[in-house]
């Protein structure tokens, strides 16, 4: 049966859309930062061509490699936790528990909310005064845990982590959930027959067959916790205090809005792009050296 060149073409027109979309918004925009960030450039009136000063105004810039070492830390601490977190709920929600069904739901909830909404939400919680988390704390006679959350340079950043955690948690648990349950029950019972225990069952069948969710999963948080965290550090902490919260995104928007310096902002932006890029692909790599993927 031959095929017509006008259904051969039809997967392509319908993707046509979502390509002029992306050219358009993202590719051409970056291509526009990137030739930006080599002018001197104040939002509105002329640019001045600088070169690369603006990549070197950004590279001595004690502030902006501060934050990037925050983004760094950030996405490590959010990624480990998502994952770990992640995959222990999903071996749990895949067994045949009382409330399963509301516990799947309370735990997705959240990737439903706004960064914003979750951010003031989360605020009022951690608020020294009226807040829910000290107010229980003290409630269960834990008044040495009782910590200025959000105000406090030594725990503020930890303390945004984990509400990006809690966010996104049940993203991940989803990803897990549906390839664990992908996973032959065939395998399981000839470990049980050769006599392994669940331990090994974990190590030598599960986490095998859940390599390619948890590449996945790995990869989404990571890059997510790199060029995801605006909103939500803006909102709870503005990067605040003392900077100890001040990531890449937050330092390179107040350069640009508040400082009016676009040119250096878009370096900062080209410079990000690059680590965001560069631990994508190590990790990619570093994560399908296995006989699966050739």
């Amino acid at each position: 049966m031959k095929i017509k060149m006008s259904d051969k073409a039809f997967p392509y027109l319908m993707c046509l859309p979502a390509i002029i979309l992306f050219t358009v918004v993202i590719l051409a925009s970056f291509i526009q930062g990137i030739w930006t960030s080599f002018f001197s450039w104040d939002g509105m009136g002329d640019m001045k061509w600088l070169g690369v000063k603006n990549y070197y105004f950004a590279i001595t810039d004690s502030i902006f490699w501060n934050s990037i070492k925050n983004t760094v830390f950030y996405a490590f601490f959010v990624t480990v936790m998502k994952n770990i977190i992640g995959l222990g709920l999903a071996l749990l929600l895949a067994k045949d528990i009382a409330g399963r069904s509301l516990f799947r739901v309370a735990t997705y909830m959240p990737v439903t909310f706004s960064y914003v909404v979750v951010g003031l939400l989360w605020s009022w919680i951690y608020n020294p005064t009226f807040g829910l988390l000290n107010a229980f704390l003290n409630g269960i006679g834990a008044n040495w845990a009782i910590r200025g959350w959000l105000s406090d340079p030594g725990i503020a950043l930890y303390s945004v982590m984990m509400v990006d955690v809690w966010k996104w948690i049940g993203f991940h648990i989803v990803l897990y959930l549906a390839a664990i349950q992908g996973i032959p029950k065939d395998l399981y019972e000839a470990a049980e027959i050769d006599g392994a225990n669940k331990r090994r069952c974990f190590w030598h069948i599960t986490l095998p067959q859940l390599n390619s969710a948890l590449v996945i999963n790995v990869l989404l948080s990571l890059t997510g916790a790199f060029t995801s965290n605006y909103d939500v550090v803006k909102v709870m902490t503005n990067g605040g205090p003392f900077r100890s919260t001040e990531v890449a995104l937050t330092y390179i928007t107040s350069t640009a809005f508040k400082f009016s310096a676009f040119g250096k902002a878009n370096a900062m932006t080209v410079i990000l792009f690059f680590f965001v890029f560069i631990f994508g692909f190590l990790q990619v790599r570093m994560m399908t050296k296995d006989e699966n993927y050739g």
